[in-house]
């Protein structure tokens, strides 16, 4: 016979009373001395925004394109503004062709914006810097921007600042060639301090949100590119040759419902900021690969059948979503100013449309295959599972519009299903989730996506990892 044990109000209030008080992890007692030894006791640490995560400037540094608003910053919904966020978009020129002249300027570790005239200061990677500093790991570039002074012990721990509008594929090559130079940058440190010729380094990667994708490819692809067709290339794990373990922090491994919302209808990401529209995140291949996976079940119309081909062109054009929406010509004049003709500026963005929708798919497929990772590599996930987050989109063909119909616990931006990349979604329910993805650790967290690093579960199991746990 099962028993149901119920507290009664009165109980509970007793024993509420009766608790102990619980306090947060004392991490300078637990990890001190671990923290102070020596560096080649120490694995160094890669840390991996997400999307949005990097900051963005104009090619003389002069004005921020991404990363502080109000000031020196752009307005988006001026047709400068505008150019400058939005990628370009040509006839018969692949994605990877599609450059220009905005670069990287390092981690978003914090957000400035202006309201009113007067600065406010938004913690963004602050957090997951500081638990690092905590364990001894000394930031490279807060090293040379002189915010810390390390002395002369700062190659513990890098950030890798990219490109999160281009192709996630893109930015995992970027990625090879980051870690290669890093390599080689510690290896010559050890000669020098240590006397130790061609030392056997291995990094540890703490990657959040869509930089866990970023890293998934590398790990199993290195730099290599998507082939043509649908067929996925070979796994080779030529990336896991330097790495020892990956942990990944709410990454949308079977993607997010939001980007499609946002693809269709744009977005303002704090009512403190600008409006951007779908025409300028459209233009962004990454976005697309954090849409959700057709076999999840994740979109619907509002007749209740399931929209299976959202990944194609032909759906995009006929629902008039995102480049394809008829009513984006005011936009895509701003982007396009060369382009006189309306009818060409939309098959620009039809094409460029397809360029992008063809590439998430062959990604998805290279990222979807059961694969395990080589012996001595660790992939350790921390998902957030207590906050409602939308996981199903209806689609309203009478009022054009995408509304949320069904939430499940996540971080409120992406969902546990999402985050373990758990395949019973959409298919036979069973006990246990099913997952492509060899996870070594799962660990749930009650916050959301940004709050995730900022919990104290987060900072003291990530450097129990980093500088204790056996491997």
């Amino acid at each position: 016979m099962r028993h149901v044990f119920r507290v009664l109000p009165s109980v509970a209030i007793i024993l509420a009373g009766c608790a102990m008080e619980v306090k947060g992890p004392n991490l300078g007692a637990l990890y001190d001395r671990a923290a102070q030894l020596d560096d080649l006791d120490r694995h160094p640490v890669i840390v991996i925004p997400g999307i949005l995560g990097s900051r963005l400037v104009d090619p003389e540094g002069d004005q921020i394109v991404w990363g502080a608003f109000g000031g020196h910053s752009i307005d988006p919904e001026a047709p400068d503004g505008a150019r400058l966020l939005a990628l370009p978009m040509r006839r018969g020129a692949a994605l990877a062709e599609l450059r220009d002249d905005v670069r990287t300027a390092g981690v978003l570790d914090r957000a400035k914006i202006e309201l009113l005239g007067l600065p406010i200061e938004l913690a963004a990677y602050a957090q997951i810097l500081g638990t690092l500093g905590a364990g001894g790991f000394r930031d490279q570039q807060l090293a040379e921007a002189g915010a810390v002074n390390y002395g002369s012990d700062h190659f513990t721990c890098f950030q890798f600042a990219y490109d999160w509008r281009r192709d996630n594929v893109e930015n995992a090559a970027a990625l090879k060639r980051f870690i290669d130079e890093k390599h080689a940058f510690i290896q010559k440190q050890y000669a020098e301090r240590f006397g130790i010729q061609n030392a056997d380094i291995k990094f540890d990667i703490v990657a959040h949100s869509m930089g866990g994708l970023v890293t998934r490819y590398f790990l199993r692809y290195g730099d290599a590119d998507l082939p043509d067709g649908d067929t996925p290339p070979p796994i080779t794990w030529a990336g896991a040759e330097h790495v020892r373990q990956v942990i990944i922090v709410g990454t949308p491994n079977a993607g997010s419902a939001l980007a499609l919302k946002q693809l269709v209808e744009g977005t303002s990401y704090s009512p403190l900021l600008p409006r951007y529209d779908a025409a300028i995140l459209g233009t962004m291949p990454s976005i697309y690969q954090l849409l959700t996976r057709p076999r999840h079940r994740a979109l619907i119309a509002d007749s209740g059948e399931s929209i299976d081909d959202a990944l194609s062109l032909e759906r995009w054009k006929a629902e008039g979503w995102g480049l394809a929406n008829p009513n984006a010509d005011a936009v895509l004049k701003q982007l396009l100013p060369d382009i006189a003709s309306a009818d060409e500026r939309r098959a620009i963005a039809e094409e460029h449309l397809d360029k992008c929708l063809t590439r998430a798919r062959r990604f998805f497929a290279a990222l979807d295959s059961p694969a395990t990772p080589p012996a001595g590599v660790r992939l350790s996930l921390y998902v957030g599972d207590a906050v409602d987050t939308p996981a199903q989109l209806e689609w309203s063909r009478k009022n054009r519009e995408l509304r949320i119909s069904e939430t499940t616990p996540g971080d409120g931006t992406v969902t546990r299903q999402s985050a373990l990349m758990d395949e019973r979604r959409g298919g036979q329910w069973d006990p246990r989730v099913r997952t492509p993805i060899d996870w070594y650790r799962t660990t749930f967290l009650f916050e959301d996506h940004l709050g995730l690093t900022r919990a104290q579960a987060f900072s003291d199991n990530v450097l129990y990892s980093l500088l204790e746990e056996p491997h």
